[in-house]
């Protein structure tokens, strides 16, 4: 979704910010890289096009001159993506000093007493959430699989500044990416997670376009990256309380689109949003975060925050450092028919760019300066069966900053299976 003006003589628009490449913003820059050469792709992976002209930055009136960008001290460049990083850590320790002051024994690990009277507890077998993966814990021995289909539609973007003001973008992008995340309980406390996915986009010059010449179209298919991460729960939230579940989220994510591959970046350098805190495609990513999810019938209420660090990259011999990603979600569930699991969501979905790298190393790959996108989506669901539910809706951007403006539909369909034979809801 975020762009950052290049010089790139073949496609200016087409920017990759997840791989780890280097291009050169100008001749002012300290930055300076020969164009790599391009790595073969199997023919019946990708069908590809250029199509646009040399653009220079000043052709992009959304960011201002990259000697400007250069000079704007932390109090300009940098200060909001700082500002949310440090409400980031704020709320991780608090929802951590909270939970620990409501335990009356801190040995991280639920009892069995405690992990009973939550499933006797009032929740619905239901789809739940799709921004956020699952905060409470699959019993021991029992497993899910859950297709998506999360896609992006974008003919617009923000500006420099965090508001709700678009402007016409120079390519119309559409984007498909199908999801499957497979879940098996371990122990009652401890989730393994594997998600495998797929990219294909579409792209067009809106020049060509507007003045009634159409034109070709770029596109790219192929596997997306694969994501491993473990879900542990020390906390299980009481039912006749306010303690919530509170669960640590970690995942290693395999850039499997270009070892395996070789499929392309999608236009801005990441997949649609989507389940999983959203990272630089064919990046090699380290996560971690912290879930909560609190009952309150008939609401169901679950967040989590997630910093992201993307490991040092290479492009012809020179070692990259894209920024590090800040991911939120708060997702408010309302359950209107316990028995047929029928319900509507309100998810509210923050992807925040920062200006900085955790290991201090200056960013020289990508969007430098920061972005940010707010996005809400009303979500339906609906149980299908005794192991099958469902749920639809769309994510709506809000405001934005250095990002595309886009509409996210999206599908889910879940299937429970269980050694026991009867499915327990998380």
């Amino acid at each position: 979704m975020p762009f950052a003006p290049t010089a790139r003589t073949e496609n200016p628009f087409f920017q990759d910010c997840g791989a780890p490449r280097l291009y050169s913003r100008g001749p002012s820059d300290l930055i300076a890289s020969a164009k790599p050469a391009e790595a073969p792709r199997p023919a019946f992976l990708v069908r590809r096009q250029r199509l646009w002209p040399t653009a220079s930055t000043a052709s992009q009136p959304w960011l201002p001159p990259a000697g400007a960008m250069r000079r704007a001290g932390p109090a300009q460049a940098g200060e909001r993506p700082r500002v949310v990083f440090v409400h980031t850590l704020i709320l991780c320790g608090l929802c951590l000093i909270l939970s620990a002051s409501l335990a009356q024994a801190w040995d991280w690990t639920p009892t069995d007493e405690e992990i009973k009277k939550y499933r006797q507890s009032w929740n619905p077998f239901s789809n739940g959430p799709m921004f956020i993966s699952g905060v409470d814990i699959h019993p021991k021995g029992q497993f899910t699989a859950h297709p998506f289909i999360f896609s992006q539609i974008s003919e617009k973007r923000f500006g420099n500044e965090f508001s709700t003001n678009r402007v016409p973008a120079q390519t119309h992008t559409y984007q498909v990416a199908p999801v499957v995340t497979m879940a098996y309980g371990l122990t009652d406390h401890l989730e393994f997670n594997l998600g495998l996915s797929g990219s294909a986009f579409w792209a067009r010059s809106t020049a060509n376009f507007n003045q009634g010449q159409g034109g070709p179209w770029t596109t790219n298919t192929g596997l997306g990256d694969t994501q491993l991460y473990l879900k542990y729960r020390p906390i299980v939230q009481d039912p006749d309380g306010w303690r919530p579940s509170v669960t640590t989220f970690n995942m290693i994510v395999l850039p499997t689109s270009r070892w395996i591959t070789g499929t392309e970046s999608p236009p801005g350098g990441f997949a649609p949003l989507g389940r999983l805190p959203a990272s630089r495609f064919g990046a090699l990513t380290w996560t971690e975060g912290v879930m909560l999810r609190k009952n309150l019938q008939p609401f169901r209420i679950s967040g989590g925050v997630f910093y992201s660090y993307h490991l040092p990259g290479s492009d012809a011999g020179q070692t990259t450092y894209p920024a590090d990603i800040v991911n939120t979600r708060l997702i408010i569930e309302h359950i209107l028919d316990d028995k047929r699991g029928i319900g509507y969501n309100l998810e509210i979905v923050g992807f925040h760019g920062l200006s900085w790298r955790a290991d201090g190393h200056t960013i020289n790959s990508g969007v430098k300066n920061g972005f940010n996108t707010l996005g809400i989506q009303p979500t339906i669901q609906y149980r299908l069966s005794d192991n099958w539910v469902g749920a639809a809706g769309c994510l709506f951007a809000v405001a934005g900053q250095n990002t595309q403006d886009a509409i996210f539909p999206n599908f889910s369909i879940y299937y429970y299976w269980s050694k026991s034979g009867k499915v327990i809801m998380r």
